[in-house]
Parts: structure tokens; C-alpha cells; sequence
């Protein structure tokens, strides 16, 4: 059962990741501009392809398990900058602070359980895996 709910995990997390990478190619200038709203203006052009470069290759090692908990952690130095950037619920007004406390800590759950397969890796479903079993024996 343990391999099972590992590999349905790993699906849901990398579907997170591909979906953001996804939005921000089809919204490429409007994640530009968000970006600038942020006061993130450096070489944004470069810096938005590296990120969705990262979630792509990321979110493919965690669905295949190959290779997770490095994917996992390269999503995971995408993922905290952005929550602590986007959701800073800390400085924002009043009638916005509850609403970003709720994105922040929904963030912090998928941190979470990047995290948690950064520690277990992939478990039995994994083309890692695939590949060790398939080795031949040395002669």
C-alpha cells in the first residue's frame, strides 16, 4: 500500500510543478510583468526561463522517480523564495493578510512534502528503482 500512496504523491506533487511551469509559458508576459510588481527586474527574461527549465526537469525527476529528492530540492529552491515573496501575509494590509496566510501556509504544506520525499525518496515505483533491478550481474 506505502508504494502505491508514494507513487500517487509523487504524481500529485510533480502535476503541482508542471501546471505552474505550464502557466508561466502561456503567460510569459504577464508572469513578466507580475514580476516586475515584485520588484524582481533583473535579467527577468533569463531568470524565467531558468525557472521554468528547473520546474520542468524537477517535476519530471519526481513523476519518475528518478532521481526524486534532487528534483524535489531543486523545486524546493524555487518554491520557498517565491512563497516568502509572494505571500510575505506579514507586510500586507489587513484585508489581505488573512487570504495570503492561507496561500502561505498551503505552500508550506507542499514544502512539506517536498521535503518528505527528499527524506524517503521514491519509494518501490520509480524508474531509478526500474533500472537497479534490471542490472545485469557482473561476471
Amino acid at each position: 500500500m506505502k508504494n502505491y500512496v508514494d507513487l500517487l504523491a509523487r504524481i500529485c506533487i510533480s502535476f503541482i510543478f508542471l501546471y505552474e511551469a505550464y502557466d508561466s509559458i502561456v503567460f510569459f508576459k504577464n508572469t513578466k510583468e507580475t514580476m516586475t510588481e515584485y520588484g524582481i527586474t533583473w535579467q527577468q527574461d533569463i531568470l524565467l526561463i531558468g525557472l521554468i527549465f528547473v520546474l520542468i526537469l524537477g517535476s519530471i525527476m519526481i513523476l519518475i522517480g528518478y532521481y526524486a529528492s534532487i528534483g524535489a530540492t531543486m523545486i524546493l529552491l524555487y518554491w520557498l523564495p517565491f512563497t516568502l515573496i509572494v505571500y510575505s501575509f506579514w507586510n500586507d494590509p489587513i484585508e489581505l493578510r488573512r487570504i495570503n496566510s492561507l496561500y502561505f501556509m498551503r505552500n508550506m504544506g507542499t514544502m512539506a512534502a517536498l521535503l518528505l520525499l527528499m527524506a524517503n525518496g521514491a519509494g518501490e515505483f520509480s524508474v531509478r528503482r526500474i533500472l537497479h533491478v534490471l542490472r545485469l550481474p557482473e561476471e
